[in-house]
């Protein structure tokens, strides 16, 4: 219905923003603030490892006491991550993300990292595509053209 991953890639952009899993948190936050982001994907050797979000600094630094120019991501990153493919439909990536309560997903093809989706895009894609189906059934139901 709302078609697939690689679309919202094509329309957004492929940037992808990374980390080593060797860099301090300090640094990481640094980053992800200066960039306006809220989710680093972790790799070694260009490959996804992990993610650190805005959720790993409060949850495992934060409520941890533990110092951020002390603390390594690596220690501190969410490991089990979920990575989609471009060939994934939009609606069951927004499934996923609902269900398992996930903001940031990397995207990777071929075994390599090529985006990053947030819930954000997916509801700004769904949203859009919305408008388009309301604007062409009103033109149908009423007959105008515009």
């Amino acid at each position: 219905m709302f078609g697939f991953v690689s679309s919202v890639l094509a329309e957004k952009g492929r940037q992808v923003y990374t980390i080593g899993k060797g860099v301090t948190v300090s640094q990481a936050v640094r980053e992800m603030n200066e960039k306006g982001i809220g989710a680093l994907v972790v790799t070694e050797s260009g490959h996804p490892i992990g993610m650190f979000t805005e959720r790993d600094v409060l949850r495992r630094v934060v409520d941890a006491d533990k110092d951020p120019a002390m603390t390594r991501v690596s220690s501190v990153m969410t490991r089990n991550i979920v990575a989609i493919a471009p060939t994934d439909r939009v609606e069951e990536v927004m499934a996923l993300m609902t269900e398992r309560r996930m903001r940031h997903l990397p995207v990777v093809e071929g075994g390599q990292l090529i985006g990053m989706i947030s819930i954000g895009d997916l509801m700004r894609w769904i949203t859009l595509h919305q408008e388009d189906q309301i604007r062409h059934m009103t033109e149908y139901i009423t007959g105008q053209q515009t």
